[in-house]
């Protein structure tokens, strides 16, 4: 734990949850919710007709570890399809789990003081769990 676990680049990261209302109309909308510590997001996703996003709105009640974590995946999602966001979700899980390699998700390396927490996962695979639910049309399961 040499690092701390809210620092100003995460804490930065939180309110840029902002830069991502929910949507007006989306085309998909889920919401889910971590049961370990209870954060919550209700997740707006829109695609074109090929299933790349378009567009990502949001509403996330989390730590400030969550709401980085949906900014970074929100920031960077569009252009991208199901199986970019379901493979960046089990990249997260296996870096939290198995000690795997940082993720492939642009800015995710500042989220590393976080892998000593495993009561904040959660909260950080919910957004992505979301994003999969909203493309699939299940329930987020967190």
């Amino acid at each position: 734990m040499s690092a701390p676990l809210y620092n100003r680049d995460i804490l930065s990261l939180a309110v840029a949850t902002a830069d991502f209302p929910p949507l007006e109309a989306p085309r998909h909308r889920v919401s889910a919710r971590a049961p370990l510590c209870g954060s919550a997001i209700i997740f707006d996703l829109d695609t074109d007709d090929a299933g790349h996003v378009t567009a990502v709105g949001m509403h996330v009640e989390a730590c400030a570890l969550g709401q980085a974590s949906a900014a970074l995946l929100a920031r960077h999602a569009v252009g991208r399809g199901l199986a970019d966001i379901r493979a960046a979700r089990d990249a997260i899980a296996n870096w939290f789990g198995n000690g795997g390699a940082v993720p492939d998700w642009p800015g995710f390396d500042l989220l590393a003081p976080a892998r000593d927490y495993p009561a904040r996962h959660g909260a950080i695979l919910l957004p992505f769990d979301a994003a999969v639910a909203a493309f699939t049309g299940q329930a987020a399961a967190a």
